[in-house]
């Protein structure tokens, strides 16, 4: 079986997580020509359609989805491996930091990148996961500390967490006519929404929001599992989605989105085991970030 080079898969690694040519050519440092046709002979070579593309833009198939999962984490244990390689330059136990997909943390990546580039023999392993999945990793010690919203749902009560920032979710609708700076959360329900995949844990909180306050949302036009891919899709479409406004702001976006009545404001924590053996290196590390966000102690 002829297998797809590390480059392609990279690549795809990196379209799945923005959901858009444009946006996956732009981090993968190349022309939107020659990504899309990198994506088109990884395609062929695996004889599945990995991508639907029409008019109105792009997305993962079911297979894609599948692929891209698999795909994220056996590139992340290959690069694990080669850094652990006895003997090799640099080798160092790396911290394992899992991100939350709903969270699309652009922030916390360059965190991770300057923390690296400022501390010498600092290295990182990066997964981005849906919480439950995320959670799952660190208590079976594939994670050392996760970045994640603090949901009600989430049994949190083994691990030490440490709080760092709180997200303002926002309704995000760059092509409708948003009535004010903020509306009320019965206007967005009225309105067609683009959603987190069903069965995410931010799927289950938001529509739980909608009904608290006594109005389910009309109708769920597409379902994501990023909030690149959700922020695209309103970019190229009449529709609104809820979304992290740090998110937006770290993509470069000021405009579009306004924030809802009542507010859904989520706390941002980190989360560990203390008994991990590179307890002292996590310790480091969120002492920085709980600086990067003025966190006093």
């Amino acid at each position: 079986m002829d297998l797809p080079s590390i480059q392609q898969l990279r690549n795809f690694i990196i379209y799945g997580k923005y959901g858009n040519f444009t946006a996956a050519a732009k981090a993968a440092n190349i022309t939107q020509s020659a990504f899309s046709a990198q994506m088109k002979k990884l395609e062929d070579l695996v004889g599945v359609r990995l991508i639907e593309r029409s008019n109105r833009g792009s997305h993962l198939t079911p297979a894609g989805k599948m692929f891209y999962t698999k795909i994220a984490h056996i590139l992340g244990e290959l690069e694990e491996a080669m850094r652990e390689l006895p003997g090799r330059e640099g080798a160092a136990q790396p911290l394992a930091v899992g991100i939350m997909l709903s969270l699309g943390d652009v922030h916390m990546n360059r965190h991770l990148a300057y923390f690296q580039a400022h501390h010498s023999g600092a290295s990182f392993r990066v997964y981005n996961l849906e919480v439950r999945e995320m959670i799952k990793w660190l208590k079976e010690d594939r994670l050392d500390i996760i970045s994640l919203f603090y949901l009600p749902s989430l049994d949190l009560g083994e691990y030490e967490k440490v709080f760092f920032d709180t997200e303002n979710i926002v309704y995000y609708a760059p092509n409708l006519e948003l009535p004010g700076t903020s509306v009320p959360v019965q206007y967005v329900a009225a309105q067609a929404l683009a959603q987190y995949s069903p069965q995410y844990e931010m799927n289950a909180y938001i529509n739980h929001y909608f009904t608290a306050n006594a109005c389910p949302p009309r109708q769920t036009q597409a379902w994501f599992s990023t909030p690149y891919a959700m922020m695209n899709y309103c970019q190229q479409n009449r529709i609104g989605a809820l979304l992290p406004e740090r998110f937006l702001q770290a993509m470069g976006i000021g405009e579009g989105y306004c924030t809802l009545e009542p507010p859904m404001r989520l706390p941002c924590y980190l989360v560990y085991k203390k008994d991990n053996p590179k307890y002292a290196a996590i310790q480091v590390f969120v002492d920085y970030i709980r600086r990067v966000y003025h966190v006093k102690k």
